[in-house]
């Protein structure tokens, strides 16, 4: 991918030769960072129906009333919902001005919880009325494959997530939807798999088909994925080093067990099950050297990593 050279961009980047400038995920790609153990929480989504254009933030700057969209938002993550809007791949403009109902969904990723649950309403302002608890809507088994092209957010995102919603609509369009910002633009193409909240990074368009196949037969496919949205960061990092020392790609294996989680500086210890055993999984948690991660970002930042030490089995008393 290439791209002309904004002029906000200052001469000199840590991550490439002064003078030079690269999208982020194009400098993600040369580093090599890895995608495991990157998925961003979230529980609990609402995602809420947009059409046409999104500014920098989809709900306060789009065809949606300003504060109406910031009072959804705050009413969402204030019921521990995290708000996303979605569109429909390609629709035209006459389209979009015909169109006068926002469809939105409540989708719990939470393992054991999972459920989606779709509706509609005729003004966004409905919204603020609808309980958001799961107990409205019309349940689907349905997953919905939602693609971040959030251009405004971070150019990556657009030119690398468009022809991935383009391959996944064709595929399958009533469960296809390109969606505002979910995090980790460095690692653009970004998509979720909705209710299980698979999050996956760096997706070809020529791979698309591949993540849909995967999720219909309960399975993820491995070295694009990122992690579970409703997991902590060193549970989805144990669950990845696990699969592979496994060969396991089901979508359900290795769930954390009670209390899963023991850290010791800055070592991890992570308890996981698998059949009648007990994985423990000991990561060493370490920071990168600093780097500019999205696009727009001026001020470069370590993030965080994990590099597995061990994993061990062990059988439940009497077994």
């Amino acid at each position: 991918m290439t791209a002309q050279v904004p002029t906000n961009v200052p001469p000199t980047s840590p991550d490439g030769d002064a003078g030079s400038w690269a999208p982020c995920s194009d400098r993600s790609r040369d580093r090599r960072d890895s995608l495991v153990g990157t998925a961003g929480f979230g529980a609990k989504w609402l995602l809420v129906e947009i059409d046409g254009s999104w500014g920098e933030h989809a709900f306060l700057q789009s065809r949606i009333n300003t504060d109406i969209g910031r009072a959804i938002v705050r009413r969402a993550e204030a019921a521990g919902l995290r708000p996303v809007a979605i569109r429909r791949f390609g629709r035209r403009a006459d389209e979009r001005r015909a169109s006068s109902g926002h469809r939105w969904a409540i989708a719990d990723a939470r393992q054991g919880r999972i459920s989606m649950r779709w509706g509609s309403v005729d003004d966004p302002a409905e919204l603020l009325e609808i309980p958001l608890d799961g107990s409205t809507g019309h349940p689907t088994t349905e997953p919905a494959y939602l693609v971040c092209t959030h251009a405004r957010h971070d150019r990556c995102c657009a030119v690398r997530g468009r022809p991935v919603a383009q391959a996944l609509a064709h595929a399958d369009p009533e469960n296809t939807w390109e969606c505002s910002h979910l995090g980790g633009d460095r690692f653009a193409t970004t998509m979720i798999v909705l209710p299980h909240g698979l999050c996956y990074g760096r997706v070809p368009a020529e791979r698309a088909h591949e993540i849909l196949t995967a999720t219909r037969e309960g399975r993820i496919v491995r070295d694009l994925f990122r992690g579970r949205s409703s997991l902590p960061n060193v549970i989805q990092a144990a669950q990845a080093f696990a699969r592979q020392e496994l060969d396991e790609d089901h979508i359900d294996t290795l769930p954390p067990l009670p209390d899963a989680i023991h850290q010791t500086g800055s070592q991890w210890t992570v308890a996981l099950a698998h059949a009648h055993q007990t994985v423990r999984v000991r990561l060493n948690e370490d920071w990168s050297q600093p780097l500019l991660s999205t696009c727009a970002a001026r001020i470069a930042a370590p993030v965080r990593t994990y590099e597995p030490v061990s994993l061990h089995f062990t059988s439940p008393p009497g077994q």
